[in-house]
């Protein structure tokens, strides 16, 4: 008969089953250079919110949704671009990036983040609020990450440089190889502390690209699993695509990073 196992876990323990990646891909992205990112329009070459890229309203009435392409969805991608949301490249399709930027626009304009750009969202796009400001003064440069928003906002010279959509710890409880305990990501005031590139192994699985801010135990993230709600043990997940890059634009170590609910 097995003896049962009794787990006394301090959440730090925790935080090192806290990153795995969900499934991680079997080769994971390129690593992306600034000039990558400049190629891809990333947020390195993302131009500024008074681009006089055309607005997507300016398009056809229609609702967009992914898999679709065409003039409509290029001009949707521009727009974002402009406002600081990752599109990926900007080609006319409505792949899994764009619905990424799709999501953290919504989340920042307070619309209920669905799978389709509605009138709704063509009428924000047309004229967007700012991302809702966590730490009025918290620096020129830092992230700050809204728990209850479920969005990323990288401000850099106090402006904002990029917006991503994220997913924090789901709450639930689980165990793993040191302990058992509830899924929570940290709240507080934090620094970037280290960067690991590529993927990172942790006792439930990989991480891809991530950047730490406690420890080597909880970091911001790339994983194949993003999803509108929060559903990782701990760590900020972000989109694989958007992790390839952000490295680069955080100085690691002393970005400061706040995290709030």
């Amino acid at each position: 008969m097995r003896r049962p196992l009794i787990f006394v876990l301090p959440a730090v323990a925790l935080a090192l089953a806290a990153c795995g990646l969900a499934g991680a891909p079997s080769q994971a992205p390129r690593t992306a250079t600034p000039s990558h990112v400049a190629k891809t329009g990333g947020a390195a070459a993302l131009p500024s919110s008074g681009s006089s890229s055309p607005a997507v309203s300016a398009s056809p009435q229609r609702v967009l949704r992914p898999g679709m392409r065409g003039r409509a969805v290029r001009l949707l991608q521009r727009r974002l671009a402009a406002l600081k949301y990752y599109p990926g490249r900007v080609n006319g399709r409505f792949g899994s990036n764009t619905l990424e930027a799709v999501w953290a626009f919504q989340e920042t304009q307070g619309l209920h983040p669905r799978n389709a750009v509605s009138t709704a969202m063509r009428r924000a796009l047309a004229s967007p609020r700012k991302p809702k400001i966590l730490v009025p003064h918290g620096g020129r440069l830092r992230v700050e990450v809204n728990l209850k928003d479920q969005v990323l906002v990288l401000y850099r010279h106090n402006h904002v440089a990029l917006v991503s959509h994220v997913s924090s710890a789901g709450g639930y409880y689980f165990c793993s190889p040191n302990g058992c305990g509830d899924a929570i990501t940290p709240t507080g005031d934090f620094t970037t502390l280290s960067f690991m590139p590529g993927r990172v192994s942790a006792p439930l699985g990989d991480m891809y690209n991530p950047v730490f801010f406690i420890g080597t135990l909880y970091a911001i993230h790339g994983d194949t699993d993003v999803p509108l709600r929060p559903a990782s043990h701990g760590c900020v997940r972000i989109p694989l695509d958007v992790a390839a890059f952000f490295h680069t634009l955080v100085p690691t170590p002393g970005t400061p990073v706040y995290i709030r609910d």
